[in-house]
């Protein structure tokens, strides 16, 4: 009966999609609850049910639930019971897999997603990108904060965030959903996410696994994906170095350091087999490898084959509910093609993390928006956006100075509008306010604002031209299910202007000298105007008070915070996927990723081309020098082997943010192990008032100097130089160094005097003989 409602459903439905750290977020999974024997939630008395005794450990507990169990009810827990859901209601969870009360288990609810809960209202957070762009772990352990506390005040136990998956390429669907092109910087600030979320009582879950860097291109549709390439049919070829290095590091991370609860499988397939049932991915590397002890779900519709799924690692369909079916199932098992053994692995996965997050022994949250602090939650975002805004030009033009800019002309449709991505990040807003609202409100009775919304350019430049600073708002159309078709602002099929957005503000900077864009984009676009304007931000999709943010970036009343964290291309033929249709978007449903390690700014690195913006980039209203580069040897129990020590000075005379980056290039152990001449390996995010200055340490540790090697399975340190380089970006750098290695002990350590003003030493005194430990076989 329920396989008949689901295929109607399948039919009709178009629409998919400083805090004091609990247990769940401090990154080891607890061997036993702390509480005492007596039952405090709805488990039920521990005499009754023993499982209910929370002195016990969750994998005790979780082994007497299971026996308890009968065949029929295991089964009913492999599959969810929301069919509805998904379309984002209010009092609807985008999943639920119904409890059993003769044994005290609780229902559980899902919910999206990575900006927000898509149930009814929420505070609309600034996209994952944005996020990104501040460079800020605190910022992303607040961000998963306000979306778990959403999501657990409208009765849902698991969200459907974050998502970790690498920008391979721009023109990606969901490349505004996730943190952009570097592994190191998406690790640490999913991470961060995921302890702010799980700090909240709820568990995350780490999407899309693995390799789910495109939607397809070439159909309306958005939650089927496109003719091309689509994310539901796509095989990923990837060397096995390239998805260590690159597409698999962030979700090690969520499971060994953030103790993520859940992993949802990805629609695609890699090395031919589907993401849902791939033993390699699921058993082998997160289950075995990993020791992940939490369980794996999947991605709406991503479920394929109940067999291959429950041999190979799947434990839970949350929708629609076919593939793990009863009826499904049971066939599965009555034929022996499955056995109960598996059913059972599967249901403990479950019980077992209802028990260590404590599920059974709390109340059931309630669906009451009345909990949620609206007011604090929507100050957060404000202070996400500010943190994200990006400069990325300025010709003395910024800070916008209110005494003596007496007319402000603003141009674009998106300057009036609320803009996010599509998809199961389609968060709607408890309120907002919009660019024109804000910075006309910001501007008072004495600066005159005129709009006009670009409809018809002509018009457009007669208003920008007799005002003394013009702003154009542009923006491009991302979206779940679909990629986009190019780079461009005009990109057809976006269907967000009757006229050209790069023309109007090309027309508008013909009309005013002073003029600004803002980009309102959920990734990089081409700015083939950018030499003919003085101001450009990059403001993301900005959340609900993106308005508020934007106005005070503008006007100066907070220092822009963002950097990029994806490089913008001068020309789309620049991109690592670019001319080669088996790289992207494939070729008979085959992509290869044929550029390897080579993604993002290692492209343009290795292959000397000249982005417009690069990766890491952005400006600050004052300056900053920086200096007194030292290396020394970390404390034992750091789990660093190395410190970097960087002095930063703002040299300026208004408060301002920097974020210097470490970067190191790795010397290359052989012919076929190419390295990048740079990878990103710390960050650090500093507020400083005028003439102050702060030192600051960026620890290295194993990882940092590895490589993984295929002969022998495992990271491994190679003999030679390493580059050290700080700066203010992947081009910007300003301080150097070299670390010499043979044979895993470090030879010795040196700086570049030439870049480092106060202090230039080899040090050796400071630095260990040798790594240990430094060689890292399997983890």
């Amino acid at each position: 009966m329920r396989l008949l409602k689901l295929c109607k459903v399948i039919l009709v439905t178009t629409t998919i999609i400083t805090v004091s750290l609990p247990f769940a977020s401090q990154g080891v999974l607890p061997s036993k609850v702390e509480a005492n024997t007596e039952a405090v939630g709805r488990c039920g008395d521990p005499a009754q049910r023993p499982w209910c005794n929370t002195s016990l450990s969750p994998d005790e507990r979780a082994e007497l639930l299971l026996k308890e169990l009968t065949k029929e009810e295991k089964i009913s827990l492999l599959a969810g019971d929301e069919i509805f859901g998904v379309g984002g209601a209010e009092g609807k969870h985008t999943g639920t897999s119904n409890g059993i009360s003769r044994v005290g288990l609780p229902t559980m609810y899902y919910a999206d997603g990575p900006v927000g809960p898509r149930q009814g209202k929420a505070t609309a957070l600034p996209a994952p990108m944005g996020l990104a762009a501040t460079f800020d772990r605190q910022l992303s352990f607040s961000h998963g904060t306000v979306v778990a506390n959403e999501v657990k005040n409208k009765g849902n136990d698991v969200v459907f965030a974050p998502t970790v998956n690498i920008m391979r390429t721009p023109l990606g669907g969901r490349t505004f959903e996730a943190f952009g092109e570097d592994p190191y910087l998406v690790t640490r600030m999913g991470v961060n996410w995921i302890n702010g979320a799980q700090s909240e009582g709820v568990i995350a879950n780490v999407k899309h696994y693995a390799m789910n860097n495109q939607e397809g291109i070439g159909r309306p549709e958005a939650h089927r994906g496109g003719v091309v390439g689509s994310r539901m049919t796509v095989n990923v070829n990837a060397d096995e170095r390239t998805q260590r290095e690159i597409y698999l590091p962030h979700f090690e991370a969520a499971v060994k350091e953030a103790n993520v609860g859940t992993v949802m499988c990805a629609y695609n397939r890699v090395g031919g087999q589907y993401s849902c049932e791939n033993n390699r991915l699921l058993n082998d590397i997160l289950k075995k490898e990993w020791g992940f002890k939490g369980f794996v779900l999947s991605d709406y519709l991503a479920a394929k084959n109940p067999i291959a799924s429950l041999k190979n690692g799947l434990d839970f369909e949350p929708w629609p509910g076919v593939v793990y079916g009863e009826e499904a199932v049971t066939a599965a098992v009555e034929s022996g093609q499955v056995t109960m053994a598996q059913i059972d692995e599967h249901i403990f996965r479950i019980l077992r993390t209802m028990f260590a997050y404590g599920m059974f022994d709390r109340p059931p949250y309630k669906d009451d928006d009345s909990q949620i602090d609206k007011k604090a939650h929507a100050l957060t975002a404000q202070q996400i956006e500010e943190s994200a805004i990006t400069l990325l030009k300025n010709e003395n033009i910024l800070p916008l100075d209110d005494k003596k800019v007496k007319s402000i002309a603003i141009v674009g449709a998106v300057a009036d509008k609320y803009r996010s991505g599509g998809g199961s990040s389609n968060v709607t807003p408890f309120s907002y306010t919009t660019p024109l609202q804000a910075i006309t409100e910001r501007a008072g009775s004495n600066i005159q604002v005129h709009y006009d919304n670009g409809s018809d350019i002509s018009r457009a430049s007669n208003v920008a031209k007799d005002a003394d600073v013009a702003i154009v708002f542009a923006t491009d159309n991302m979206t779940q299910g679909n990629d986009r078709a190019c780079l461009s602002l005009d990109c057809p099929g976006d269907k967000l202007s009757l006229t050209s957005q790069d023309e109007m503000i090309s027309k508008v900077a013909e009309a005013n000298p002073n003029t600004i864009v803002v980009l309102e984009t959920g990734g990089p676009v081409l700015t083939p105007w950018r030499d003919k304007i003085k101001g450009l931000f990059e403001a993301w999709y900005p959340g609900q008070e993106g308005g508020t943010a934007i106005a005070r970036v503008l006007f100066g009343d907070v220092d822009p915070g963002g950097r990029l964290p994806v490089t913008f291309p001068q020309k789309e033929a620049d991109l690592p996927t670019a001319g080669d249709l088996e790289k992207y978007p494939g070729v008979g449903e085959e992509v290869y990723y044929k550029e390897g390690v080579f993604v993002g700014y290692r492209w343009f690195d290795s292959k000397n081309i000249e982005p417009a913006f690069e990766f890491g980039s952005g400006m600050s209203y004052t300056t900053f020098s920086y200096s007194n580069l030292r290396i020394k040897r970390a404390n034992k129990d750091s789990g660093a082997k190395l410190n970097v020590i960087v002095k930063v000075t703002n040299t300026g005379n208004r408060t301002g943010v920097a974020v210097p980056q470490l970067y190191l290039g790795l010397p290359s152990p052989n012919p076929s192990v190419p390295q990048p001449p740079k990878q990103l390996k710390g960050f650090q995010k500093l507020s400083l008032p005028p003439g102050e200055s702060a030192e600051f340490t960026l620890p290295l540790d194993d990882r940092a100097f590895s490589y993984w090697d295929v002969n022998s399975n495992g990271w491994r340190v190679a003999d030679g130089d390493y580059k050290l380089m700080v700066g203010s970006s992947s081009r910007d750098i300003l301080l150097n160094g070299t670390i010499s290695i043979l044979n895993n002990n470090i030879q010795k350590a040196s700086i570049n005097s030439s870049s480092n003003s106060e202090e230039t030493s080899a040090l050796p005194e400071d630095i260990d003989s040798s790594i240990i430990g430094l060689i890292i076989g399997e983890r």
